[in-house]
């Protein structure tokens, strides 16, 4: 490689600024630079320059799902491409946004690793099915391709209730919340997500951490598993507080929504509150 070949890439890479440099080819003839969005995103463009360059001009390689057409003339350089590709990466803001708002929302199976090419999703829909939605990176809020999979029964059930709610989808709503009005119902989450809301702590154990002095004073009722205990503060008598507990079952969440309560109430008197005390854990 000549010497001037080799002053004129430095010449330009300068012109970029080397902190945009990620790699360089050993002939300077392979390139590559990020850029960010206005989101911190990190996009790369990769560049393969000819022998002839900047009469020819190069070819580029981006990590989106189509690329720019670039603008090239005998007097461009490479901050040019730089430029062009951060204008095509600012054009795909939505697009990008919108998949982050799906991995957020849903339970998304494939793909595991994402790059910023991939503009598909596939969705856990429970019962051993799933929905692959491709997403359209110039209109990302717009009605998706759907590809269900699964048993046959429940691919046609849910083809026919697609088919039937499309028409709610409105590109004025997010798109977790189309997918909820279209699908008539809650998607499962992100296992972490689930996992969060699901880890549940013992009202027993910490019930004499609760404040003296309040009557009535309910706490709201965790469902784990089937079975479901719900404490509420009846009133103080004295030094020694009162709790009425309501035992009970409640379906899991996949058999349905709605609890019910059976076994009737247990009266319990509390010893006196103890501030500095650690609780003494029972598990049921």
């Amino acid at each position: 490689m000549s010497t001037s070949f080799s002053r004129k890439i430095y010449s330009e890479v300068e012109e970029v600024g080397w902190e945009h440099l990620v790699r360089m080819g050993e002939d300077l003839t392979f390139l590559s630079f990020r850029v960010m969005d206005t989101k911190g995103r990190v996009h790369i463009l990769e560049i393969t320059l000819d022998k002839t360059y900047p009469r020819c001009p190069p070819s580029v390689s981006v990590d989106a799902p189509y690329n720019f057409s670039l603008e090239w003339s005998s007097h461009s350089k490479l901050r040019d491409v730089v430029r062009q590709f951060q204008k095509h990466v600012d054009k795909l803001q939505g697009f990008w946004s919108t998949l982050d708002d799906i991995d957020r929302s849903f339970w998304v199976i494939d793909p595991k690793h994402s790059h910023y090419a991939m503009s598909y999703r596939q969705i856990k829909l429970g019962n051993d099915c799933s929905v692959i939605l491709s997403i359209n990176a110039n209109d990302p809020l717009s009605l998706p391709e759907c590809r269900f999979l699964g048993s046959d029964n429940t691919v046609n059930f849910l083809r026919d209730i697609w088919k039937r709610n499309c028409t709610r989808w409105a590109k004025d709503k997010s798109f977790p919340e189309n997918l909820a009005r279209v699908f008539d119902t809650q998607l499962p989450q992100p296992p972490h997500v689930q996992k969060n809301e699901e880890q549940v702590e013992c009202g027993i154990c910490y019930a004499q951490y609760l404040p003296i002095g309040t009557s009535m004073m309910n706490l709201v009722p965790r469902v784990e598993g089937q079975l479901i205990i719900h404490v509420k503060m009846e009133t103080v008598i004295e030094h020694s507080t009162v709790f009425v507990l309501v035992i009970g079952s409640a379906p899991l969440r996949q058999q349905g929504s709605h609890s019910m309560f059976y076994l009737g109430t247990a009266l319990t008197v509390q010893t006196p509150l103890q501030s500095k005390s650690a609780p003494r854990r029972t598990h049921i």
